[in-house]
């Protein structure tokens, strides 16, 4: 009954994004799509294995620049950069993951940031990104004989390519490998006293979630036509986390509503400063547009004070609470 209820919720949801770009401007939901796929590929590490990483951002940027460089300078199909993003990322995810697994606790966290440090200026001065500029002018090219340059026909490929994504975690999380992940983010030493070679279940986890994150980064680029510095940055790290913990880390949803949250915020918060101040007459909501960061850290305070456990991961504690309740009253 409870996986009915389930698969009828994702069935409500995909229904209405089906729709959603017929009532809401369609570049905007894609970016959320973007976003989302990213958070839940970080919430596979963080919220189903159990394992911090302060450096995700040099996949998501790395697979955004490379992606970006296939489309324009090398012509490819965007299917093929949108693998490509993927692969980068599953390699990156690879080297940095078999360093990063020797440690555990912060040591793990402080080596995944210190290697997307490094990247970072890597980025910063290889002659494909652009440098301080970016990588401008991606072009979106045609697939199965539809124009991309279309945002409609775009939506529904972002679309499907995040309803992947997103079908592909809840497989993993499902599968005897997700239970060995738990296992492991529950009590790695009684994993490992099992049996487990604990390290190769926490390195696969590390690249899965990496290819994933490579597919958003590719995914944005292929959208918004650029990739810049902003991308691959460890204020990036530091939003998807901000996202996770938000939307409910370990939930399947959480992170895609903490991706809502925070796009929205980034992105309407000026909007709605500057209808403020008009319609109020007070100018100072005109600065509310610059203080982006400082809003969202002021709502991440308030959801850790008042849902630790982020939106959906406190509405489903709630739900268990109040169950047997419901059923007696049923009964």
């Amino acid at each position: 009954m409870h996986d009915k209820k389930v698969a009828f919720g994702y069935g409500l949801l995909l229904l209405a994004l089906l729709a959603a770009p017929f009532a809401f401007y369609p570049l905007f939901i894609m970016k959320v799509l973007c976003f989302a796929l990213f958070a839940c590929a970080f919430n596979l590490l963080i919220g189903f294995t159990g394992l911090v990483s302060f450096g995700h951002a040099t996949f998501f940027g790395g697979a955004a620049y490379l992606a970006g460089y296939a489309l324009a300078s090398l012509g490819w199909p965007p299917l093929a950069g949108l693998a490509f993003g993927a692969l980068a990322g599953a390699a990156g995810g690879w080297v940095i993951g078999a360093l990063a697994i020797r440690r555990q606790g912060v040591y793990f966290s402080m080596i995944t940031l210190a290697m997307a440090q490094m990247l970072y200026f890597v980025y910063l001065q290889a002659p494909f990104t652009g440098g301080e500029d970016g990588l401008q002018g991606v072009p979106r090219g045609t697939l199965l004989g539809l124009d991309l340059g279309n945002d409609l026909a775009l939506y529904y490929v972002v679309l499907a390519v995040t309803a992947a994504g997103f079908a592909l975690i809840v497989r993993i999380i499902h599968s005897p490998f997700g239970q060995v992940l738990g296992a492991i983010r529950e009590n790695e030493s009684r994993a490992l006293s099992l049996g487990y070679e604990v390290n190769r279940y926490k390195l696969l986890a590390f690249v899965l979630s990496a290819a994933l994150s490579g597919l958003a980064g590719a995914t944005k680029t292929l959208v918004l036509g650029f990739a810049t510095l902003t991308d691959a940055h460890w204020a990036m790290s530091g939003l998807v986390i901000l996202m996770v913990l938000m939307g409910g880390m370990g939930t399947f949803v959480g992170p895609v509503l903490g991706a809502l949250i925070v796009v929205i915020l980034e992105d309407r918060l000026g909007d709605f400063g500057d209808y403020m101040a008009g319609l109020t007459g007070v100018q100072w909501f005109h600065s509310i547009g610059v203080s982006v960061m400082l809003v969202i850290g002021l709502v991440f305070m308030i959801c850790v004070l008042a849902f630790r456990r982020g939106v959906i991961g406190e509405w489903l504690a709630w739900r268990q609470r109040a169950r047997p309740a419901l059923e007696a009253r049923h009964d």
